[in-house]
């Protein structure tokens, strides 16, 4: 039995029968006139020639803005066991968040009867996780009409799924009790890293029986100084801190200058926060400066997001809820002139 595992988008992760390996495709190189994906389901279909290489029993199709641990044979042993053409991971969110989610019903067997992608007024709180195993004679036959359709979005979602289940196939749905996080907006993204300093931790990074890996430099320690207030945060290596943290993230290379203040908030790689500077509920992005003075969101509301390589002069303010970039910064100014 051979397993080929993909995600949407750009990135292709393959495992053959006997090796693992991983595979990076770029949109740039798929397709015969080096056309951009049209969605999540183009995105696979461009690639059939490359998963045609591994001749594949079953084809794992995963999302990679999503933040959780789960053994994946549990799920294909599931998928072969109920003779399934497709199984999609499933699991109850709060019945307000509903809409936001591919929504389904299904039978005292697990079998999926109804899926709705992003309903106003779901029938049921049972969300796709958007993990899916597909028998890949299956998921090939009706990736490549979905391509001939010029009426379809291709999507799985709007597209692939709900077509699969009109034509009677059997989709099954694969229960998952574990912590899962979809981290595709500013607001779920905070709140997945907030999740980490909760007392225990709601997904723990420090489980020697399964840890996570990530990319990061070879830095040192990070350092604490004498009259820094650190309370209930992560500092990475690299770090350098001399103000006030608490209830914070801070990613590695991260300096927080004397009486600067960071409370409830994402800091993320190389960012210097200045002295007087207050951060409270936002994400500040990689290589960025927040200036002497600045005050970024507030104790309450929406969260505050500073883009990349953006550079806060002095005094700056950016409210909660407001998002800036080195470009709104530059209009902010010139229209203070």
């Amino acid at each position: 039995m051979s397993v080929f595992f993909c995600s949407r988008g750009n990135v292709i992760i393959t495992k053959d029968k006997v090796h693992g390996k991983v595979e990076t495709l770029g949109e740039k190189f798929r397709g015969k006139s080096g056309e951009w994906y049209k969605g999540t389901a183009n995105s696979i279909f461009q690639n059939i020639a490359f998963i045609e290489q591994y001749d594949p029993d079953y084809v794992l199709v995963l999302s990679g803005d999503h933040i959780y641990k789960m053994d994946y044979r549990l799920m294909l042993n599931d998928h072969i066991e109920h003779r399934a053409d497709v199984t999609i991971a499933v699991r109850p969110v709060p019945w307000e968040e509903a809409p936001a989610f591919g929504i389904m019903s299904v039978d005292g067997e697990n079998r999926i009867t109804e899926f709705e992608e992003k309903p106003a007024r779901p029938k049921s709180n049972l969300a796709s996780m958007g993990v899916y195993v597909f028998s890949w004679p299956v998921l090939k036959k009706y990736l490549t009409e979905d391509d001939a359709d010029p009426d379809s979005k291709n999507d799985f979602g709007k597209n692939i799924i709900p077509k699969i289940l009109a034509d009677g196939l059997r989709l099954q749905a694969y229960s998952f009790e574990a912590y899962w996080k979809d981290v595709g907006t500013i607001a779920s993204l905070w709140e997945a890293n907030m999740d980490l300093l909760k007392i225990p931790p709601e997904f723990n990074l420090s489980d020697s029986r399964w840890p996570v890996y990530a990319r990061s430099p070879v830095l040192p320690p990070h350092f604490i100084g004498d009259d820094a207030e650190v309370e209930g945060s992560m500092i990475a290596e690299g770090c350098e801190v001399d103000g006030a943290v608490k209830n914070s993230v801070l990613f590695y290379g991260v300096e927080i200058a004397k009486g600067a203040v960071v409370e409830d908030s994402v800091i993320m790689p190389n960012t210097r926060i200045e002295s007087g500077a207050v951060i409270r509920r936002a994400i500040v992005a990689e290589n960025c400066v927040v200036g002497e003075n600045c005050a970024v969101g507030a104790v309450d509301g929406d969260i505050a997001l500073v883009g990349q390589d953006t550079v806060l002069p002095a005094g700056f303010t950016v409210g909660a809820g407001e998002q800036v970039d080195a470009q709104e910064v530059a209009k902010r100014e010139a229209d203070a002139k």
